[in-house]
């Protein structure tokens, strides 16, 4: 009855409601039963696929429908190289994982999803800003935000080294709820005072400008130009390189980027999670895999990071996120079990289960799902990443890098990684007139 594939490290084009309480069993109608197959993303964490796999085990037994669960590494894009072939095949997958842009990349083939999507709301409440920009098309949701891989990506420094320069990180953001009054002067000119401080140390802060496989940057500095109100590309499609918050986001940033890492123009996502974990560096921007591994390879190390917002700017608080989607093939041959499967599996019950297992890994996507315990719980320190979702009172707003501009303009500006060029032409010496000049070049491509 049920069956389970793993693809990837265990075992292939398009790049670039109102309702009523869901049950927490399924509702057999007449178009369910049959076979579904899932595509998930091949969790990092160990546990992760184990726990899916119950579930969907749990659910296929319930209701008599055959599940085959492939489970499909993120590693060399074999994912979106799936969901490139199987939309230009019209056959694979009954349901697939998207992750971020792959999203709008293959909406068109892809089953309206609204009314999946109004009965979590309803009941979940509000997905995020990022993962609406993402998974709506024309006012329709074409996929389900997941908690399965989304994250966020904040800080996460050493507690001992930002306290010999009179910063206690657990008191500024400490596990429990509720603003601090010295949280308001947590600044990216606060920021760039203790980069210049952890440069002299020898530390640095473990901060990229890489190309296209250095995302953790390209996030990074999204949302450093978003506290500054500095858009590259309007929704409108209007470069809008020539503003006081370009000019004043490039000012700062040619302070800044004097204490990026020597190496940084070089670095990938790996880079900065060794930073960390060789203690070369006092703070990386990255969701909690580092220290994962850290407490794993070098506790001393894990024992001593504390995760927290991001800085603030002139316009606010941003915090770079990453999205994960499950859509629905219109060319399914079975869309009511496939819709009510993942409906099942992004109820509250499911969902703080996995997330359980991943130790907090998994953030849900929904505005009534940030309770979990989990986060208060997973040390050392004890609530380590208990400010690793966003929380209410810390005022911060998620990011995703470009999307000020159509999904379409968007992607090409992540995908080329414009912002962490823009900021290694500064550190090379290049003045702010020379790299908007070569910015305006690469938007005026990507408008044609």
């Amino acid at each position: 009855m049920i069956r389970s594939k793993e693809v990837s490290r265990r075992g292939a084009i398009k790049l670039g409601v109102a309702a009523t309480a869901l049950p927490l069993v399924h509702i057999r109608t007449a178009g369910a039963a049959g076979k579904v197959s899932i595509g998930f993303w091949d969790h990092w964490v160990p546990g992760g696929n184990a726990v899916m796999q119950k579930q969907v085990d749990a659910w296929a037994e319930r209701n008599k429908v055959e599940v085959q669960a492939d489970f499909i590494t993120g590693n060399g894009n074999k994912l979106t190289l799936t969901g490139a072939a199987e939309a230009q095949a019209k056959t694979g997958h009954d349901v697939l994982t998207c992750y971020n842009w792959d999203m709008h990349n293959f909406a068109d083939s892809f089953e309206p999803i609204d009314d999946v999507m109004g009965r979590l709301i309803a009941i979940n409440g509000e997905p995020t800003a990022t993962c609406s920009y993402l998974a709506k098309v024309k006012d329709r949701w074409m996929a389900v935000p997941t908690s399965s891989g989304t994250q966020t990506k904040p800080p996460c420094a050493r507690i001992s080294w930002f306290k010999q320069y009179g910063l206690d990180l657990q008191a500024i953001y400490p596990a429990h709820p509720g603003a601090t009054p010295l949280q308001e002067a947590w600044t990216w000119d606060a920021f760039a005072k203790y980069a210049e401080a952890a440069k002299k140390d020898g530390l640095t802060f473990g901060l990229g400008m890489g190309g296209n496989t250095n995302t953790d940057a390209t996030d990074t500095h999204g949302a450093l130009f978003k506290s500054f109100g500095a858009t590259l590309i309007d929704g409108e499609g209007t470069i809008q390189l020539k503003s006081d918050a370009i000019r004043q986001v490039l000012e700062f940033a040619q302070r800044l980027t004097r204490s990026y890492p020597d190496e940084a123009v070089s670095f990938d996502d790996a880079s900065n999670n060794r930073a960390l974990i060789s203690g070369k560096s006092a703070l990386i921007f990255n969701p909690p895999s580092a220290w994962a591994v850290a407490k794993r390879d070098a506790p001393q190390v894990a024992a001593d990071c504390w995760t927290f917002p991001p800085p603030s700017g002139p316009k606010g608080r941003f915090i770079p996120t990453a999205s994960f989607f499950w859509g629905v093939h219109n060319f399914s041959t079975n869309k009511s079990a496939a819709k009510e499967l993942i409906e099942y599996l992004m109820q509250r019950p499911q969902v703080e289960e996995r997330c359980n297992v991943t130790s907090g890994y998994d953030i849900p996507p929904y505005a009534n799902m940030i309770d979990f315990k989990i986060w208060e719980q997973v040390e050392p320190p004890a609530g380590t990443v208990y400010n690793y979702p966003i929380r209410l009172w810390h005022n911060q707003k998620p990011s995703l890098t470009a999307s000020e501009a159509a999904p379409e303009v968007a992607v090409q500006i992540y995908n080329h990684a414009i912002h962490n060029q823009m900021l290694a032409r500064l550190r090379d010496g290049q003045t702010i007139p020379q790299v908007i000049e070569w910015t305006q070049g690469e938007l005026e491509g990507f408008v044609r």
